[in-house]
């Protein structure tokens, strides 16, 4: 089991090295060769972080890759003149966030929180791109993934523009589902989902409502328990379907589209 300190801060706490063999439970990392692990597997730091917590503020350095592990979810979040956030993006254990599309040491524009409390593998920038510019496979790796972000993000602002509330509602809770073991409790409450959906709490409350009166989902303090996950997905837009698709072709294996058979 690769050690993992909890508690504190992901910005200030002191956390452990990935000391024994065993990689943290990210796809991207396990993806990585033999040899181009070894290039950064010893400056990885596991940290548990919890819900809510901060990693990026826009204008912040991006000096630390962050790598969700097992259940962690991370967030982009853009903020808007009338002072709400909007995501747009979840990232969880097939990815990472900070630095991936930029290379590094810029500001950020977004804001990134935890979505999901859990364990993330920490990777100074300068590490990765040291590691970089000594394997052409390592680089290629993390061009790719970069590729995968963009069409992501790409489809959410589609998904955006062209499809129903409760269209996107079941595809958000079905993609939290998928990063989060298959658990059909997701730690989702209304007011996270509004954000998530770009709406007023209201609106995600309605759409909630009626998917409980259906039989789909019911609510517990703080979640959202998924009743008939086939009726859900049923529900939602192919958005989701689509970036999978895309992320087997660039990046094979690393969607989590499977349980996995325990977490880090």
């Amino acid at each position: 089991m690769v050690p993992v300190e909890t508690g504190g801060s992901m910005n200030g706490s002191r956390a452990r090295s990935t000391e024994s063999g065993e990689r943290p439970y990210n796809n991207l990392l396990r993806r990585l060769n033999v040899a181009d692990y070894a290039l950064i597997g010893p400056h990885l730091a596991l940290t548990e972080a919890a819900a809510g917590e901060l990693l990026y503020n826009p204008g912040d350095d991006v000096d630390v890759v962050h790598f969700p592990c097992g259940p962690a979810l991370a967030s982009y979040l853009v903020a808007n003149e009338d002072g709400r956030d909007v995501e747009t993006i979840l990232v969880g254990r097939e990815g990472a966030v900070g630095g991936i599309v930029s290379h590094g040491f810029l500001p950020a524009y977004t804001r990134i929180v935890v979505k999901f409390g859990g364990p993330f593998a920490k990777l100074p920038i300068s590490r990765l791109e040291a590691a970089k510019t000594e394997s052409f496979t390592l680089r290629n790796v993390f061009a790719r993934y970069a590729d995968c972000m963009m069409a992501q993000m790409f489809q959410s602002t589609a998904c955006n523009a062209i499809h129903s509330i409760e269209q996107r509602t079941a595809k958000w809770i079905v993609s939290a589902m998928e990063r989060t073991n298959g658990d059909q409790n997701v730690p989702l409450t209304h007011e996270q989902l509004a954000t998530l959906l770009g709406v007023g709490r209201s609106y995600a409350s309605r759409v909630i409502q009626t998917l409980k009166a259906e039989g789909i989902v019911a609510t517990r303090r703080g979640a959202i328990h998924v009743r008939n996950r086939d009726a859900l997905q049923a529900r939602a837009c192919l958005c989701n379907e689509q970036v999978k698709t895309h992320f087997e072709e660039v990046l094979r294996g690393v969607y989590p589209t499977q349980e996995p058979g325990r977490l880090s």
